[in-house]
């Protein structure tokens, strides 16, 4: 099966980030990972197609001239569980490949897919990408992978785990939750793994190969004391492989999904109204991906939709505030150790000391604006075109202590459990869920709280950031980011921080 499309510039839009089903950590200065042993490409194992081939399909898509042209390879397969109170419901296995074909000339952008990974398909894809033209020189290819390390090695590919080896996991999940407590009335557990193996030839000649491995795992637990019922659930992900689920993070993902669970029972309902509120170190770096990051994007800004599209050097937050983007971060699940362009990732300060320093860019924004790629031009799969996505992002630590905080903080909420949440770009108009949190009265947390929502805009918010601890963490929770209909997996972080106000209404249950 192949399409074709030939489109401008694509139009922006709202962006939605929802909590999988079905998710890591690792610190935000990491030293390099060594290089895993990697396989033969299953491109040429399976299919043939090696350098020479891939030289022959550029020579095709670039016939009629090209100021930036790609070619997409992906050989994907992932597998989901669904596990109920000691029952699998559903188990599925699905495997996909294919290849896009891009060409960019100018502002004009030329598209084809294929599902066909033999030399004919390709070249067929490539012709319909490039339309017709004068022939163009033969563009040589060569492949290139760094030297610095691979983000995300696996002892054991996740194509050669036993199944047993997963129901076995999920069911040693569901005895350590009711040995841990007998008012546990049901247990649901989420799961998906899988790996994404890429090849990426890029107009300057060069090839990259990389395998992108990926699990989630979320827990779901609801307990009983007598008539009165409460759910809680905490996520785990990384890309990783099935030795990541050691001992001490399968008790830290059963303790923390008690724990949500249970204090529900002592929870009461949040004030309402306009208020100081403390974001939860770690949890709460989803409202600055979402409110903020993506406002970041150049995409966003070069169609004039995102508030700070001519802000590049202006103050936007105090000068204690530093927001950076990271794809070298090793085992999250927003790392990369190329972007889906071929360039190579690394790390981006976007806010530098409260000052606005840099759109998240891809090749065609960085063409755009004269600068360059920072590595972020991210597609679900051969089927998309890429544009440029947030990865892991994150806050730097502030001067700050997360006692001093509550203290200064007076009368407030501290959000410290998301369930989900959505940004309008063109407004920055923001609302996200709250499922756990805590009452701060008189500069002391007093009681625990739960389901209620706060809204807010994402540039407001960032320059009401009046505190920042020194305790800067990323989420253990995975995420998966939806922009113009496609879906990919990041990762987010940041210190305690005090907002001076934001809109806080109850969830009604």
């Amino acid at each position: 099966m192949d399409r074709r499309r030939f489109l401008g510039h694509v139009a922006a839009g709202g962006t939605v980030l929802s909590l999988p089903l079905l998710v890591p950590g690792c610190a935000t200065d990491p030293e390099p990972v060594p290089e895993a042993p990697r396989p033969d490409s299953l491109f040429a194992s399976w299919y043939g197609v090696d350098e020479a081939s891939i030289s022959r399909v550029m020579t095709t898509l670039t016939a009629a001239g090209a100021d930036i042209a790609d070619a997409f390879l992906e050989i994907s397969h992932r597998n989901r569980i669904v596990y109920e109170n000691g029952e699998i419901t559903e188990s599925v296995s699905s495997r996909d490949q294919g290849a896009g074909l891009r060409v960019v000339r100018g502002d004009e952008v030329g598209f084809a897919w294929t599902e066909d990974l033999t030399l004919p398909g390709l070249q067929a894809a490539a012709r319909e990408a490039a339309g017709r033209g004068a022939a163009a020189p033969v563009v040589t290819t060569s492949l290139r992978q760094r030297d610095d390390g691979n983000l995300y090695p696996t002892s054991l590919s996740w194509s050669k785990v036993a199944m047993e080896s997963r129901h076995a996991l999920l069911g040693d999940i569901e005895a350590r939750v009711r040995a841990a407590e007998s008012a546990v009335e049901s247990v649901s557990i989420r799961w998906e793994d899988g790996e994404q193996n890429i090849l990426v030839a890029t107009l300057d000649g060069h090839i990259v190969i990389d395998t992108r491995p990926l699990t989630r795992l979320t827990l779901v637990v609801t307990a009983a004391r007598g008539d009165a019922r409460q759910t809680g659930f905490a996520t785990n992900a990384a890309r990783a492989g099935i030795d990541w689920y050691s001992d001490e993070r399968i008790d830290a993902l059963v303790g923390d999904a008690l724990e949500r669970t249970l204090i529900q029972f002592e929870a009461r309902r949040a004030p309402e109204g306009h208020m100081p509120v403390i974001l939860a170190a770690g949890t709460s770096g989803v409202l600055l991906h979402e409110a903020i990051g993506h406002a970041l994007e150049a995409d966003f800004n070069r169609d004039g939709t995102s508030t700070w599209s001519d802000s590049i050097g202006e103050r936007v937050a105090e000068p204690f505030v530093t927001v950076v983007d990271d794809a070298r971060l090793p085992h999250e699940s927003g790392a990369l150790n190329f972007d889906d362009e071929g360039s190579e990732t690394g790390r981006k300060v976007l806010v530098e000391n409260g000052v606005l320093r840099s759109y998240v860019h891809d090749l065609r924004s960085a063409r755009h604006y004269g600068v360059q790629t920072t590595g972020a031009g991210r597609r679900e799969s051969y089927r998309h075109l890429p544009m440029p996505r947030l990865t892991c992002t994150f806050m730097e630590n502030g001067p700050h202590s997360r006692d001093e905080i509550i203290a200064a903080a007076g009368n407030a909420l501290i959000c410290e459990t998301f369930s989900g949440g959505r940004a309008e770009l063109g407004s920055g108009n923001f609302s996200f869920e709250v499922k756990n949190g805590w009452l701060v009265e008189q500069g002391k947390i007093t009681t625990p709280t739960k389901d209620f929502r706060i809204s807010g805009n994402g540039p407001e918010l960032l320059g009401k950031i009046a505190m920042a601890a020194d305790d800067t963490r990323m989420d253990t929770g995975g995420w998966i980011c939806g922009k113009h209909g496609q879906n990919l997996p990041v990762s987010h972080g940041m210190p305690t921080v005090l907002v001076s106000g934001l809109e806080v209404s109850r969830i009604r249950v």
